[in-house]
C-alpha cells in the first residue's frame, strides 16, 4: 500500500500540469509501474492533445506489458479528440490498475473500468479519491449539475473594506497576493465582473502578473451601462451578460468588436445569475470566478450560485468606506452563510483565507 500511495501522489503531481489548460476535460496524471521501477509517465497537457494514459504508455512501450498503471481518473471508454485510453491499457497488456476514482461522465460512467475487467486486468479504485475529486472539483461540478464550479474572489482590509469611502482601492492587497490572484486567474476559464467595477475601474482582468492564458471576460450588465470601448472587451473572447430586452441596435457595437453577448431574460434590468452559469455550463465552461464587485458578488452569494470563497485579508482598517459584499438580506443568525473547509495561507502581509460556502436550509 505505501508503494501504491507513493506512486498514485506522483501521478496526482503529474496531473498539475494540466491545470488552467485541458477543461473542459479533467487534469489527469499517471504512472506505469514494472518490478518496481518507474518505465512510464504522463500528463493531459492541454486540451485535444494526448490523455495521460496514451502518453505514459508510449514512453513505456514493451515495458508496460504486465506492469501496474497509476491513473487519477478512471481511463476513458469512448472516442472523442484521442481513442478510448480503456482500450490503449489493455492492448499494451498491462496487469493492473490502481485508479483515484471513478469517471462520472456519461460517455464513461464505468464503462472503462469494466472494460479493463473483462479484459483480465486487476482494477481497485478509491487511492487518493478525496484529493483526485478536489484537484478535478471544476470538472465534476460540470459533468454532475451541467453548471461550472463558481468562485468568489475578494481582496479587502481586515475589516471588510474593497475601498474608502472615496472609491480608492489601489492596493489594499500586497503585490505576493495580487500575484496569487492572477495565477489563479490562469487556471480558470471565466472571470466576471458587475456592470459596477467596469464603470469604476475599467479593468483588463488578465493574468499580467502570472505566466499562463487569460481567461475570458464576462461582464454582468442587464442595462447595459458599459461601454464597448471598455478595455475589458479586448480580452480574449470576451463576453457580455445582459437583459433579453435590451434593443439590438444597442448591441451591435459589442457584436462588431466580437464580444459575444449572452441575452438573458431579466426583470427591470436584473439578470437571474442562475442562468448565467447554466448558459456558461452549456458552453462548456467548468470554471468561473467572480471578481467583483460588492453588488455581484452579493447577488452571487444570495442566488447561491458560489460554491467556493477566496478571501485576500490585507493588514488594513479602513473604517468607513465600501464593504466587500452587499446585503445578503441576513436578519437573523440562522440565516448567515457558513464556511466549511476553511484554509488560510499567508502571502507576504496579508492573508489568504479559503473556504466551501454552506447554505442554510430555506424555510420550505
Amino acid at each position: 500500500m505505501s508503494d501504491d500511495l507513493t506512486y498514485m501522489r506522483r501521478a496526482l503531481r503529474l496531473a498539475e500540469r494540466g491545470r488552467g489548460r485541458v477543461s473542459p476535460n479533467p487534469m489527469v496524471g499517471a504512472v506505469l509501474v514494472r518490478d518496481g521501477a518507474v518505465v512510464g509517465e504522463g500528463a493531459h497537457r492541454r486540451y485535444g492533445e494526448a490523455h495521460a494514459e496514451a502518453e505514459a504508455l508510449a514512453r513505456a512501450g514493451e515495458a508496460a506489458r504486465g506492469a501496474t498503471l497509476y491513473v487519477t481518473l478512471e481511463p476513458c471508454a469512448h472516442h472523442g479528440n484521442t481513442p478510448p485510453c480503456a482500450d490503449a491499457v489493455i492492448a499494451a497488456g498491462v496487469r493492473r490498475a490502481v485508479c483515484a476514482m471513478d469517471d462520472p461522465d456519461p460517455r464513461v460512467a464505468g464503462r472503462g473500468l469494466q472494460r479493463m475487467r473483462r479484459a483480465g486486468i486487476e482494477v481497485e479504485v478509491g487511492l487518493c479519491r478525496e484529493r483526485a475529486e478536489s484537484q478535478n472539483a471544476a470538472f465534476l461540478k460540470h459533468r454532475t449539475s451541467g453548471c461550472p464550479l463558481v468562485l468568489l474572489k475578494l481582496g479587502q482590509s481586515l475589516d471588510g473594506r474593497i475601498a474608502t469611502r472615496t472609491g480608492a482601492s489601489r492596493w489594499i492587497t500586497s503585490e505576493a497576493a495580487r500575484r496569487h490572484a492572477h495565477r489563479w486567474r490562469t487556471y480558470v476559464d471565466v472571470i466576471a465582473v458587475g456592470a459596477g467595477t467596469v464603470l469604476a475601474d475599467d479593468p483588463q482582468l488578465s493574468a499580467r502578473l502570472a505566466r499562463g492564458r487569460d481567461p475570458r471576460p464576462l461582464v454582468v450588465d442587464g442595462r447595459l451601462r458599459v461601454s464597448a470601448q471598455a478595455r475589458i472587451f479586448g480580452g480574449e473572447r470576451p463576453i457580455l451578460v445582459t437583459g433579453a430586452s435590451v434593443p439590438e441596435a444597442r448591441l451591435r457595437p459589442f457584436v462588431e468588436r466580437g464580444v459575444e453577448v449572452w441575452p438573458l431574460p431579466d426583470e427591470g434590468g436584473h439578470i437571474d445569475l442562475g442562468a448565467v452559469v447554466q448558459a456558461a455550463g452549456q458552453r462548456q465552461i467548468t470554471s468561473l470566478l467572480v471578481e467583483g464587485g460588492r453588488t455581484l458578488a452579493a447577488g452571487a452569494l444570495r442566488e447561491r450560485i458560489v460554491d467556493e470563497v477566496m478571501l485576500y485579508v490585507a493588514p488594513l482598517l479602513i473604517g468607513e468606506g465600501i464593504a466587500g459584499i452587499g446585503d445578503l438580506g441576513v436578519d437573523q443568525l440562522e440565516e448567515a452563510l457558513h464556511l466549511d473547509r476553511v484554509r488560510t495561507r499567508r502571502l507576504g502581509p496579508d492573508l489568504l483565507v479559503t473556504a466551501k460556502v454552506r447554505y442554510p436550509c430555506s424555510p420550505a
